[in-house]
């Protein structure tokens, strides 16, 4: 098992399971035996899903289940009363807070029947050990057709993979260098990081990479907020009305920015929202996501593995108007992407999976209390797809939440339509729904202050807020 594999192995905490958990919703009933055999035809083609982790005291490393029974792992479940979308939300909340079975290879497959509305509910945990959320959102993929009927063996074609810059080679290419640094850092138990004399021993190492990491362990931790406080062991999950992606690409147009600048500000408003609802103060406030930041070619994605780095990204809850929300992301997102902080991170990641525990722990702890959420933007298909014969109408899927973090935002674009997720500790935020209804709320004065065209952005909050129509 790589390092980096091996780190997100021993990250499990019974606050927080390394379980990617995944929902396809399906416009027909499915057929759990014809759901089977996709499984076994495209799952169990790759060789890793027959295999289990075993910690040995050299590490990790994968080794092939002898006694491997598809039973076990594809299982049939039902919704008691109406299997409406509150129940299944339900169900898919206690399965988030259920480790899985590490005598196994650690994946299962729930076929929920008879959802609200007559199809079915396919929910999918894989561990975080096997792949991350862009790798296991493309296996995923491998198992749709393009067609209801298609014939086996025909697959999704790649041509929708979106093609990433060159950076991204060239980031893979140095990943070496910074897996090093990461080593030398990790080796000395982060005594480095309470040494004063830290900044002169990275300055060795060269300039750019010392700055990127001195500016990653000196950032403060995130302010107080419901939104941080002690874990349970209790998730909770929900997931929004999908938005229309050209119309959040119409708001990217005209505000010059990206389409993940306008997910993320609308992400910052519905927190902002939920955050006045509840009586907290917000008059000021800034928070922390970290932010996968994809390491390698999309069309890569699919040979498994962990090969992604990790950014902190501010989300100013504290500013009253949409549109410098918006401003204050994209210009914050753009300072990442010239920054090295996300390869930083993988390196620091790659050698914490060969650390003593409890070094890892006290790294683990470190840099979560510098975040109050994990936020992450998928880009999928748009077009229909099919899986065992049914339409797949609408899909969501939440990484987990790493050390202390107790917040996880999941953004996943397929067939023309946004969908937003949240995952919660039951503890911090019980009634997830709060926030995420407020999602769309939010995406509509921004589409509202976009459509109006050359308005004046130096409005104050007051001003710009009585524009908007009452979303609310």
């Amino acid at each position: 098992m790589s390092r980096v594999d091996t780190a997100w192995l021993r990250m499990e905490r019974p606050t927080n399971p390394m379980m990617i958990t995944g929902v396809l919703m399906f416009a027909e009933p499915m057929s759990l035996e014809r759901l089977k055999r996709v499984v076994k035809q495209r799952f169990l083609s790759y060789r890793r899903f027959r295999q289990k982790a075993v910690v040995t005291p050299a590490g990790a490393q994968w080794e092939t289940d002898l006694n491997f029974n598809l039973d076990w792992h594809v299982q049939h479940a039902a919704l008691p009363g109406r299997a409406d979308k509150r129940a299944l939300e339900r169900f898919v909340s206690q399965l988030a807070s259920s480790p899985l079975n590490h005598d196994r290879p650690l994946w299962q497959f729930h076929l929920v029947e008879r959802i609200e509305g007559g199809g079915s509910a396919l929910v999918a945990r894989i561990h975080h050990s096997y792949a991350d959320g862009i790798a296991l959102v493309q296996v995923l993929l491998s198992l749709t057709d393009t067609e209801p009927d298609a014939a086996d063996g025909s697959e999704l074609p790649r041509s929708w993979l979106k093609k990433e810059h060159a950076g991204v080679a060239r980031r893979v290419g140095a990943a070496d260098r910074y897996v090093q640094l990461g080593s030398k850092i990790v080796e000395k138990g982060l005594e480095m990081y309470r040494d004063p004399s830290l900044a002169a021993v990275l300055a060795k190492e060269g300039g750019e990479i010392a700055r990127e990491l001195l500016h990653a362990l000196a950032l403060s931790d995130d302010p107080p907020s419901l939104l941080r406080g002690r874990l349970g062991t209790s998730k909770r999950v929900a997931w929004a009305e999908p938005l229309d992606l050209e119309e959040v690409k119409a708001v990217g147009r005209a505000c010059d920015c990206t389409v993940n600048d306008v997910l993320m500000a609308t992400v910052a408003g519905a927190l902002r929202g939920y955050l006045i609802e509840r009586g907290d103060p917000v008059d000021g406030l800034t928070l922390r996501a970290t932010v996968p930041v994809n390491l390698r070619p999309l069309e890569h994605a699919r040979k498994l593995g962990n090969h992604f780095g990790l950014v902190f990204l501010d989300l100013p809850v504290g500013e009253a108007n949409p549109i410098r929300r918006l401003e204050r992301v994209a210009q914050c997102m753009e300072d990442l992407k010239r920054s090295r902080q996300a390869i930083v991170a993988y390196g620091l990641l790659a050698a914490l999976g060969m650390a003593p525990a409890l070094v890892q722990g006290l790294a683990l702890e470190l840099f979560s209390r510098k975040a109050s959420a994990v936020a992450t933007n998928v880009p999928g298909p748009q077009q229909p797809l099919y899986l065992a014969g049914c339409r797949l109408r609408e899909m969501m899927f939440w990484v987990p939440q790493t050390g202390s973090i107790g917040l996880g935002i999941s953004i996943l674009s397929y067939n023309g339509r946004v969908h937003f997720g949240l995952i919660s500790d039951g503890r911090l935020i019980p009634d997830p729904d709060a926030v995420i209804r407020r999602f769309g709320a939010e995406f509509e004065k921004l589409l509202y202050l976009a459509l109006m065209g050359n308005w004046d952005v130096r409005l104050d909050a007051d001003a710009a807020q009585a524009l908007i129509p009452a979303a609310d």
